[in-house]
């Protein structure tokens, strides 16, 4: 360790709300493992908590981090900056350099046998302190440098080791009593390491009530949120970084019944999932941008024969094949307009871990009222993190697909495609005496029967329209939070730290509104601009290159006053400060 007279101090010792630390190596480092299980101990302690990941495309291998956020209050979005970061290695984490913002307030743990530092790093003004992982944890049999790494990071966070220790063992009980005792003393000498040192991030005491708070990945709660809706078969092929919904659903579904098929590609999946819910079953699909791409004329055939499917899709950056490990909001427009011809159709957004199971209820609810595609868009930043919340409230939607009743459909003349006032019309499942109609890809008579007649076009383009436009979405449209004259219009995983931000405005007495949509189509003017009542300055925030967001509201809305624009691509998020330096200079 460097001589700790010479580190550099906290300007305060007062107890913090939210601390956060970086851990980055290489792959087989561990650091993934690590960053998990002191979510968990974090967890275990009371606190709130949310770990991002951040890796290249290789399959395996390769730089490596885990960054961890732990609060008294609930976490929702990455900090400004990292109070601490723990190079195990360095190899090629110049390749994410940029993502590791620290401050004169920050210190950096690093191995000198473990490679060289980056510029940037070195450059940073923060403390830097050698740490000999890689000697010491040769010197304890059986001896891992992240674990060294979670002792450290314990002492410094004043996070009680034994709710570390009691992590490690549950994770490393099949490993026998030797692993979970080599752990221990790693854990135990990374805190002793650490004992000398002047800087320290003591967070404040943790509050009551966590029994029932969750520790969830915005993947698993989005598997939950539409088995909770109703699915009982999915029918996916994997990709980064929608797998693991599919991985939580496959077993789940199981359980309750329902089937989950691995397609040989996205085309085949989305068409069995039409096919299920043709058939009468709930279904879902989940897929990145790529896979939404090869499905767009699917999504056409569902909105022509108007068959209730969701496809959860967990966005990366684009185009094509992209950055497949990190985040980005860019699937925006092809979600909204990637159908050929006039296809109405359901887009949602999740716009938290925990959002992610209600807005998957909410989607399910959604398609088998309206009996039509629901596109709901998550991100990699929402779905691959984990975060320790209160346990996520479930809807009860009363969702039921309306279907014929046997008297009306013994009376002969079943229109399935009836122009009701509503717009919805009874849809028969396969084997009811009387139910039989065409369902394809064809311009159709309310019966169902092929037509190319004006009328019948009109008429059932009407109609497809008008059940979106008439049907009440109720308030989960958006998260409408706060008052004042300055407002911030976001979605998705931008919503945590624009929320974070605004509540550090109203703290400093400059008010401002948050409006996160969580039903991007059909648009709702009116709701907006009730929402927008006596503001005259919007702030758009999203994580986009060219403003999908702020075009399309410009596009579907009539934004009051001034309006600035805050865009940028991935991979780097949105972080708070930055939101509120712009709601400063509005």
């Amino acid at each position: 360790m460097a001589n700790p007279a010479q580190q550099k101090k906290a300007d305060s010792d007062m107890t913090l709300q939210s601390v956060s630390v970086a851990l980055v190596g290489s792959g087989g480092a561990g650091v993934m493992t690590a960053g998990q299980m002191l979510l968990e101990a974090a967890s275990k302690a009371g606190y709130y908590g949310m770990m991002t990941r951040s890796s290249g495309p290789q399959i395996r291998g390769g730089e490596a981090a885990a960054y961890v956020r732990i609060g008294s209050v609930p976490i929702t979005g990455p900090s400004d900056s990292f109070d601490v970061l723990i190079a195990v290695d360095w190899q090629n984490v110049n390749r994410f350099v940029a993502e590791l913002p620290l401050t004169a307030k920050s210190v950096v743990l690093t191995d000198p046998e473990q490679g060289d530092m980056p510029d940037a790093i070195a450059k940073s003004g923060a403390a830097i302190v050698d740490f000999p992982m890689k000697a010491m944890a040769e010197g304890i049999k059986g001896g891992r440098a992240n674990m060294l790494a979670l002792g450290v990071v314990g002492h410094l966070f004043n996070l009680p080791l034994e709710a570390i220790e009691a992590v490690v063992g549950e994770s490393l009980k099949h490993k026998g009593a030797d692993a979970i005792k080599s752990s221990s003393d790693c854990i135990r000498a990374g805190a002793a390491t650490a004992e000398p040192m002047t800087m320290r991030y003591p967070l404040e005491p943790a509050k009551s009530g966590f029994a029932s708070r969750w520790n969830v990945s915005g993947n698993e709660a989005a598997g939950y949120g539409v088995v909770q809706g109703g699915a009982r078969f999915c029918a996916a092929y994997p990709i980064t970084p929608g797998t693991e919904i599919l991985e939580w659903l496959a077993p789940n579904l199981a359980k309750i019944g329902g089937t989950l098929v691995q397609a040989e590609d996205e085309l085949a999946s989305i068409n069995m999932i039409i096919g299920a819910s043709f058939g009468g079953v709930p279904s879902v699909t989940a897929t990145s941008g790529p896979g939404l791409a090869l499905m767009t004329e699917s999504l056409g055939l569902a909105v022509a024969s108007e068959t209730p499917i969701v496809v959860v899709d967990v966005m990366r950056g684009g185009p094509s094949t992209g950055i497949p490990t990190k985040s980005e909001q860019s699937d925006l427009n092809i979600a909204c307009y990637g159908l050929h011809g006039d296809a109405p159709h359901v887009v949602t957004a999740a716009n938290a871990i925990d959002d992610c199971l209600v807005t998957g209820q909410w989607s399910m609810h959604l398609a088998e009222s309206l009996q039509t595609p629901v596109i709901m868009l998550s991100d990699q930043m929402l779905g691959q993190s984990r975060a320790v919340v209160d346990q996520p409230k479930t809807v009860n939607f009363n969702t039921k697909r309306l279907t014929p009743s046997p008297l009306d459909l013994a009376k002969g003349g079943y229109k399935r495609y009836a122009d009701t006032p509503s717009g919805v019309s009874p849809m028969a499942v396969p084997g009811m005496a009387g139910g039989e109609y065409t369902a394809d890809g064809l311009e159709h008579a309310e019966s169902g029967t092929p037509s190319s007649a004006d009328t019948d076009h009109s008429k059932q383009l009407n109609k497809r329209k008008r059940k979106l436009e008439q049907f009440d979405f109720g308030e989960l449209w958006a998260d409408v939070e706060g008052e004042g004259s300055v407002a911030v219009v976001t979605w998705g995983s931008a919503t945590g730290p624009v929320r974070e931000a605004v509540a550090r405005m109203n703290a400093k007495g400059k008010k401002a509104k948050l409006v996160s949509l969580r039903l991007l189509l059909p648009a709702q003017p009116e709701k907006l601009a009730a929402a927008l009542k006596g503001v005259s300055k919007v702030l758009v925030v999203e994580q986009t290159h060219d403003a999908q967001f702020h075009k399309f509201l410009r596009a579907h809305y009539d934004l009051p006053g001034t309006v600035k624009a805050f865009h940028r691509p991935g991979p780097l998020p949105v972080r708070p400060k930055e939101i509120e330096t712009l709601l400063d200079q509005l």
